[in-house]
This record gives structure tokens, sequence and C-alpha cells, in this order.
């Protein structure tokens, strides 16, 4: 990763938050992501809506998603082994706001191509979006934004 990237991430805050992870897959890739099971992912941008709560926030758990060697963990990890980060969106109000920016990506007609993927936790359908095209986005509470 270029200094310039790490800098300015190492920047984020080391606080509790919400984040939102643009990511760019160049070509169609068919995965199995864990015991979710496999599924076909068309080129194009994702959206993957997560949050931050545990040690260190927001700056270790965006490193880790941006990092290309990791341990795989969470339904993220397949995709990201395939895809590269772009931007990431973020806030660190106090309310866990996954759910309602999962809602608003759906809501803006965003597809959803792995049922379940990043959800397993909640009742959303999925956490994971999928756009032939850079999406224009705006979250609620007027998130941060870093884009690389």
């Amino acid at each position: 990763m270029p200094d310039s990237k790490l800098a300015q991430l190492t920047a984020l805050p080391a606080l509790p938050g919400t984040y939102a992870l643009l990511l760019y897959l160049p070509r169609a890739a068919r995965l199995q992501v864990g015991r979710l099971g496999t599924f076909d992912f068309p080129r194009g941008y994702y959206v993957y809506v997560g949050s931050a709560r545990g040690a260190g926030g927001l700056r270790p758990r965006v490193l880790r998603h941006w990092r290309d060697a990791k341990r795989i963990h969470w339904h993220i990890d397949y995709l990201r082994a395939v895809a590269r980060p772009v931007r990431v969106w973020y806030s660190t109000d106090t309310h866990v706001k996954e759910c309602a920016w999962a809602e608003m990506l759906q809501a803006r007609g965003a597809g959803n191509v792995a049922s379940r993927f990043g959800a397993s936790d909640c009742r959303c359908p999925a956490h994971l979006f999928h756009f032939a095209r850079p999406p224009r986005l705006r979250f609620t509470s007027h998130p941060n934004s870093t884009k690389f």
C-alpha cells in the first residue's frame, strides 16, 4: 500500500462507528463465501456496510479490510480477496447505522447478489450491494468520507 494511502487510513478515528466500504471487482467471479454458500458476483462496484465496535474502533477494522493478505474471518474477506477497495465512508455516531445504511442502499435499487452477506447478526437481507457503475451516495448523519 503506498505511503499516502496508509497515512490517510491511519488518520481514521480510533472510535467505534459505522462504515461503508466501496470495492471494485474488475471481472465477474464465482465465490464460495464460507458456510453462506456459493455466489456469482458480477463485474462492478460493491458497497459493504459494517460496524466497528471492538478495540480501536474504525481505524483497525478499515485497515484490515484494506490489506490484501489476511486470514479469512468475515464474509467480506472472501470478496475482498478478488476486489480492490476504492473508498470508505464512516460515521462515529454512537448509534449503529449499519442496518439503516443497508436499507437506504436497498431502497436506491442497489443489487443484492449474495443473500445474507454480512447480515448474519440482524434481519437485513444483506449488507453488500452491487452497482454496475460507481455509485453516488449520501449517508445519514453526514458521515466522513475518504477516497483513495
